[in-house]
């Protein structure tokens, strides 16, 4: 559950809902009809309300697709207008939801209910991670046609349900229904979890993670598409490359050696920017990526894209590893193995300093690499 005094409040009305829920739900006609809200579509764009447990992290997840334009919580289709947090709690029958505003020319309405899927028990009835209770349903409210005929928001959402239904091979408890209120929840509920990084959430972080990378790629993409200049990295002859690198340097990249553990230049560095191949520039690894392993080389959860790195049988010392070099320059970086953090797929790149150039935040823009400082945002 929500672990804190919000919640406490919750808690108690949960135990009167559990013991007053068998009242019958109120119809659409007993309802209020009433939307309050502070964000509205402009031209061009569309809404859904999306009720998914706990609105903190509905709204946190939902607000990082690529293509969504707002994300606020409010309470959804329930038999009283103007719902405290409290009385919501204590059965009034509305669902935490979250009203989405979305582009459909960057995101679809199939794309963002199927990123609405990953992020709940689509089978659960009135519950959703450690929640129980009506408030915490799942649903999926549209807003209707004026002339009550069948939109194409429920087409799509009818195919998308019938999808996962079939995907899942389970019976699907998320209830589809036309909105037919919802109040804006009070403000202390709104980014809730940009206001409280550590507070409660049901979605797991490495799901939000994986989703705010992924907006920061599509955002990347389209700056690029836009016109951002592509550097071209290219392999300097031998000759130039004992011209530029240091005699450690060479000798890692080129000879395949091993600095000394613990005494080199990057082990300790955790500073926020990027890393790059010390003989292209090529930008390899980001500090979001970086921790500490205590092996004595800076270690990576993997790097900027699997792409950039190639990896080769290593048998020498009598040992068979796995050796890492970049896959532009063929310059040696060290090896993997797979004892590192299984929150980030268990993946340990153990890397030369020797093998790297590295740039720090505030210079990443001067020195030519600020298209990727979006990756600094994950």
């Amino acid at each position: 559950m929500k672990f804190s005094s919000l919640r406490n409040i919750c808690a108690l009305g949960l135990l009167a809902c559990l013991g007053g829920c068998g009242a019958p739900a109120a119809t659409s006609a007993e309802m209020p009809h009433e939307i309050v809200q502070a964000n509205a579509p402009v031209y061009g764009q569309k809404e859904i309300y999306l009720a998914g447990g706990c609105f903190w992290g509905t709204e946190l997840y939902l607000d990082l697709v690529y293509g969504v334009v707002s994300a606020e919580s409010g309470y959804a289709n329930g038999a009283t207008p103007h719902p405290s947090y409290r009385e919501v709690c204590s059965g009034s029958g509305h669902a935490e939801a979250v009203h989405v505003v979305y582009d459909p020319q960057l995101v679809s309405l199939d794309e963002i209910l199927t990123a609405f899927y990953d992020s709940i028990d689509p089978t659960a009835v009135d519950r959703q991670g450690n929640d129980i209770g009506r408030q915490y349903r799942s649903g999926i409210y549209y807003v209707p046609n004026a002339d009550g005929g069948e939109s194409d928001d429920v087409r799509v959402i009818r195919a998308s349900l019938d999808a996962l239904q079939k995907r899942i091979g389970k019976p699907v408890a998320i209830e589809v229904k036309p909105i037919v209120n919802f109040y804006r929840a009070e403000e202390e509920h709104q980014e809730y979890l940009e206001k409280n990084p550590n507070g409660y959430c049901h979605i797991s972080p490495a799901l939000i993670a994986q989703m705010r990378e992924k907006r920061a790629a599509a955002e990347h993409a389209e700056r690029t598409e836009k016109g951002a200049v592509q550097r071209i990295y290219e392999k300097l002859s031998d000759a130039e490359l004992k011209e530029r690198l240091t005699d450690l340097q060479y000798e890692v990249t080129q000879k395949k050696a091993t600095e000394r553990p613990f005494f080199n230049e990057y082990d300790h560095e955790f500073r926020a920017g990027i890393y790059c191949d010390i003989t292209t520039g090529e930008p390899l690894f980001i500090s979001t990526d970086k921790y500490d392993s205590g092996c004595g080389w800076p270690a990576f959860s993997r790097p900027i894209d699997s792409a950039l790195i190639a990896e080769h049988e290593d048998r020498s010392h009598g040992m068979v590893r796995t050796e890492v070099t970049a896959s532009n320059s063929g310059a040696h970086l060290g090896h993997v193995f797979n004892d590192g953090p299984a929150a980030t797929g268990g993946l340990r790149y153990c890397i030369n300093s020797a093998s790297l150039r590295f740039i720090p935040k505030e210079e990443m823009e001067t020195e030519g690499y600020g298209d990727y400082l979006y990756l600094l945002e994950k």
